[in-house]
């Protein structure tokens, strides 16, 4: 193999290698010293919301077994770990007028030794947990949201920011407002379609604009770190490329998902037009005097735009998209946008119906954010393969999907000239997947779950993935 040859098996010098976690997924201790519950604690509880009526009360304990933890992300030799802060443990109340010690100290633990072990932490504030002490008064709806969602903020940049450099706001906001407000299967469950998600979004997006200005003007100069929010998006192919209709319902269907958030941040401070007017459109025809998506005033816009140092990247998956169009007495954000994506037959799909294999469709999507988005920093800050349970540890598709993956990464990287700095295999450990309970596993690392001991143990793709990291790509020494 010649020089040039083995240079694009390789990543950059430095390049980011991690796994990431979420708090209500791993660290159970759901009401543990002194930590008020979340709106996943009481959506949970609720019978029928989860596969099996499981909840994350226990899930991987990680907040009595962080030491197993630890452990995994050493042998592993990660030297990124991505994990997000129970709000509700840090502030019962949601609040800073209650503070828990007991949380401080324990994710002071967490930073403390991850820097230790020359692991550098990338600190979620907020994934999909927040304090339902917030959401009976109104939650991610509420526009008093924007403002305590800044105080939290600014209380996290000042007790962990001399630690931590790299900080996500919000996870998925587009995933968080869609099931959790339009389709009602994530916590808080609600159910109103076309209209309480859009103005979710819209708070999420003021809240993480101000956080991002409350950490540029009191922390960075001191801190040096770098906040994002980080961003869930499929690839869209048209269903059929001949059809003008499929063609222009791509880009709807890529202006509802990733274009929804990225725009606003990224562009120019306000949504994308395509869903500007389709809304506005489709809200008329239906009656009414406004459009159901709420606009922002010319300040706003000016506050939002600019406000991420890095593009942080969430990738499953892609879909096939044609046009749809539905009756007008169907109000929804999924009729909205009048694009239907489909699971092409041909590709595999993994253990969870919604996730088919398509390593290629990251390529084109790292492509697009590069030339849609000014050519950003990105960081993939998730990404997996999930099995069905029970799992055998001999995890070979998953194995094959890594290296694909990773490999479309590196095209991305050295023929399309992405600037890609880390990739975050979505997870450590097989943990508690929302409405899927325990019935999937996305882990490097198999936990069972049936033993009161919760052990660790190292999948094939877990071992994998450790020594593309030794490497820093796919050039292996003869062993």
């Amino acid at each position: 193999m010649t020089l040039a040859a083995e240079s694009k098996l390789t990543f950059p010098k430095g390049f980011g290698w991690g796994a990431a976690t979420a708090a209500y997924q791993v660290e159970g201790g759901w009401n543990a010293d002194g930590k008020g519950p979340s709106v996943w604690d009481i959506f949970s509880h609720q019978e029928g919301k989860i596969v099996n009526d499981e909840n994350g009360d226990l899930a991987c304990n990680s907040y009595y077994f962080w030491e197993k933890d630890l452990k995994c992300i050493k042998e592993l030799g990660l030297t990124y770990y991505r994990f997000s802060l129970s709000w509700a443990r840090l502030l019962p109340n949601g609040t800073t007028c209650n503070i828990n010690r007991k949380g401080i100290d324990y994710y002071n633990k967490l930073i403390n030794d991850l820097l230790s072990n020359q692991v550098t932490p990338v600190v979620t504030l907020n994934h999909f947990d927040l304090p339902q002490a917030l959401e009976d008064m109104g939650g991610w709806a509420s526009e008093e949201i924007v403002n305590i969602f800044d105080e939290y903020s600014a209380f996290c940049f000042r007790t962990f920011g001399d630690r931590v450099k790299f900080w996500i706001t919000i996870n998925e906001p587009y995933v968080y407002a869609d099931l959790g407000y339009e389709v009602g299967i994530h916590a808080p469950g609600l159910k109103q379609p076309g209209t309480l998600l859009y103005q979710v979004g819209h708070n999420m997006l003021k809240a993480h604009a101000k956080a991002w200005h409350t950490y540029n003007n009191l922390f960075r100069q001191l801190q040096k770190g770098f906040v994002s929010l980080a961003l869930n998006s499929d690839w869209a192919e048209p269903y059929d490329p001949s059809s003008p209709q499929d063609v222009s319902s791509c880009e709807h269907y890529m202006s509802f998902s990733l274009g929804w958030f990225a725009n606003p941040v990224f562009k120019d401070g306000d949504y994308p037009s395509v869903m500007k007017s389709q809304i506005k459109d489709r809200s008329e025809k239906q009656g009414m005097a406004v459009s159901r998506l709420p606009e922002f005033t010319a300040e706003e816009k000016k506050m939002i735009k600019g406000t991420a140092d890095f593009f942080a990247l969430n990738y499953y998956t892609s879909r096939k998209v044609q046009h749809s169009e539905k009756p007008l007495d169907v109000q929804s954000f999924h009729t909205d946008k009048e694009a239907e994506g489909i699971v092409d037959p041909s590709w595999p799909i993994s253990g969870v119906s919604w996730l088919a294999v398509v390593p290629w469709g990251l390529r084109k999507l790292l492509n697009y954010i590069k030339i849609t988005y000014n050519n950003p920093i990105i960081y993939i800050t998730e990404n997996g393969f999930a099995e069905k349970d029970p799992p055998s540890l001999e995890d070979d598709r998953r194995c094959d999907f890594y290296k694909g993956t990773l490999l479309e990464i590196l095209k991305a990287i050295h023929e399309d000239k992405a600037d890609i700095r880390g990739y975050f295999a979505w997870s450590l450990l097989d943990n508690f997947e929302w409405s899927y309970g325990y019935s999937i596993r996305f882990g490097l690392y198999h936990v069972d779950f049936k033993n009161p001991e919760l052990p660790r143990t190292v999948y094939k793709s877990g071992k994998q993935y450790a020594k593309i990291i030794s490497h820093n790509g796919f050039i292996y020494a003869k062993e």
